[in-house]
């Protein structure tokens, strides 16, 4: 994504104006026990953008995700997506809303084909009500069809539909990670969160992910990503949001964030560490 016209060079905190966030963050704070994880975020995702979230171990990152997908229950602050107050909502209402999460380390589904693995992305299948199983069968097996179908196609469009019939344990930590990827699609996501897509992925793999998460962007897709590895998200994301001690500690280009030297010292130690 290019930076807008007029746009000021950098930052101090988040860039909170923006016309059309489908997430805005505003004051998230929480602490387990003593110790403060998140004091005081906020930061906006720009409908149609890539933002990208980093910050040395410890920023907060990840608590962040939890907190805004409804694993974690903020101490303060709020979440909204797509205007609607999300904060402590469960983590399928907040789904509801739109927004969709990966995870760092995959979720492993045990008995399942990578096929049937897919079938657990779909939002809101009739297949779930206990009474339509016997009121409404032509409806549960219509959608069960469909679902399958989508799978199917999603599959392919990942580039792994060979892998259809394998047990999902049996995959490496790239290919879980593409399944993941492509059955969070299948919940048809305004913005999806991904955590540390391509950790512990090969350089191949690593490089398909790439090219699959621009052509979602591409597609309409909003994306928010935590990424360690800089040269990935640097490559990708724009804006980039830089997180310290739970808290924005500046929003910019990658080439301003790469370059400011307050971010520099947040990685590597620097004044005040």
């Amino acid at each position: 994504m290019s930076e807008s016209e007029g746009r000021p060079a950098l930052y101090d905190g988040p860039n909170l104006d923006k016309e059309d966030a489908v997430l805005r963050v505003d004051g998230l704070h929480k602490a387990f026990g003593g110790l403060v994880a998140v004091d005081d975020a906020s930061f906006a995702v720009e409908r149609g953008s890539i933002t990208g979230l980093i910050g040395p171990n410890g920023a907060g990152k990840s608590t962040i995700f939890n907190l805004v997908s409804g694993f974690y229950e903020p101490d303060a602050g709020t979440v909204t997506v797509n205007g609607t107050d999300v904060t402590g909502a469960e983590p399928h209402e907040v789904a509801d809303e739109g927004l969709i999460r990966t995870f760092q380390t995959p979720r492993k589904l045990e008995g399942m084909t990578v096929r049937e693995a897919m079938l657990v992305g779909p939002q809101r299948q009739p297949g779930e009500s206990f009474v339509k199983l016997f009121t409404s069968p032509d409806e549960v097996e219509a959608a069960e069809t469909r679902n399958i179908e989508d799978a199917q196609r999603m599959l392919e469009q990942f580039e792994i539909d060979h892998l259809a019939t394998q047990p999902a344990t049996d995959l490496s930590g790239g290919q879980l990670k593409l399944v993941e990827l492509a059955r969070a699609m299948l919940a048809e996501p305004e913005v999806l969160l991904l955590d540390e897509p391509v950790a512990g992925v090969n350089p191949t793999l690593a490089n398909a992910l790439r090219e699959h998460i621009a052509r979602l962007n591409e597609e309409g897709v909003t994306l928010c990503i935590i990424e360690h590895d800089m040269e990935f998200i640097m490559n990708l994301a724009d804006p980039i949001v830089v997180l310290d001690r739970g808290s924005v500690l500046v929003e910019g280009t990658p080439e301003e964030v790469r370059t400011d030297q307050r971010v520099v010292d947040a990685y590597l130690g620097g004044p005040g560490e």
